[in-house]
């Protein structure tokens, strides 16, 4: 039976609950919105948001952050990319990825981030758990660069917790030098 305005969905299974009832599962639809992983692998450049569950603050000190950049500088070595800027923000992070090689693979090296980071938040300090997804942006050629650092550096700005992006502990570079990428772009 069918009300108005309300849809079918299709059952999955049951589950059974805390308090021994049974509960059905229904499946969920997801949609993909991802280009083919062939188009995150190589020479590219790639701009992803990856958001703590339920945007709880959570990297508030060096003593999360510095671990994180760590791992993300292990991975990106792994599967063969830079980091040119990064900005851990409170309850999410910006980071661009550049691939160095036609093997690199910027898509993989942010899931392995995430991964990786998400047990050691398990294991170290605390329940907190990265949403599921993340936002990416592959950057065409034909699109400003400059921008796109100047964007994820003026983050903290513009929320507020510092007047310049400088004086912002959780910024930085992975695999090569921020103050050159800085110094290359026209006018910041």
């Amino acid at each position: 039976m069918q009300f108005a305005g309300i849809r079918r969905r299709e059952a999955c299974g049951y589950r059974i609950t805390g308090n021994g009832e049974k509960m059905i599962m229904y499946k969920v639809r997801e949609r993909h919105h991802r280009l083919p992983r062939e188009y995150y692998r190589g020479q590219i450049t790639v701009i992803f948001t990856a958001c703590i569950l339920k945007r709880r603050p959570f990297f508030l000190s060096n003593k999360i952050v510095d671990p994180d950049v760590e791992m993300f500088a292990r991975v990106l070595v792994k599967n063969k990319c830079i980091a040119p800027v990064y900005c851990f923000m409170p309850e999410h992070l910006h980071v661009m990825i550049q691939g160095q090689a036609d093997d690199s693979d910027a898509w993989q090296a942010m899931v392995d981030f995430k991964q990786r980071s998400g047990y050691w938040f398990w294991v170290n300090c605390c329940i907190t758990r990265w949403q599921k997804d993340f936002y990416d942006h592959i950057v065409r050629k034909s699109e400003d660069l400059g921008a796109q650092v100047r964007y994820i550096l003026e983050n903290p700005v513009r929320r507020g917790l510092v007047k310049h992006w400088w004086e912002y502990p959780f910024l930085g570079a992975i695999g090569c030098d921020l103050g050159e990428i800085i110094d290359s772009l026209v006018c910041f």
